[in-house]
């Protein structure tokens, strides 16, 4: 099933650039404790499927396109 956002939602079309996850000391050690016991081609394939989950979460191609950017991407 598709999600829209209400029309009354706010928007962010803006990367958020500063710390913006409550524990996120705690998040860098869920993430690498997740990978632990996977080859480095499954926690490849971790990462890319969590980049694409995120990404649709995200869901603005504007924030998406300077995230892209901000990582070194070759984005237009």
């Amino acid at each position: 099933m598709l999600h829209t956002l209400p029309t009354d939602a706010p928007r962010h079309d803006l990367l958020i650039r500063t710390p913006n996850i409550p524990d996120p000391d705690g998040f860098y050690e869920e993430l690498i404790e997740s990978q632990r016991l996977l080859s480095d081609e499954e926690a490849q394939l971790m990462n890319c499927k969590l980049i694409l989950l995120l990404a649709n979460h995200i869901g603005d191609r504007a924030v998406l396109t300077q995230a892209l950017k901000a990582a070194g991407g070759a984005a237009k």
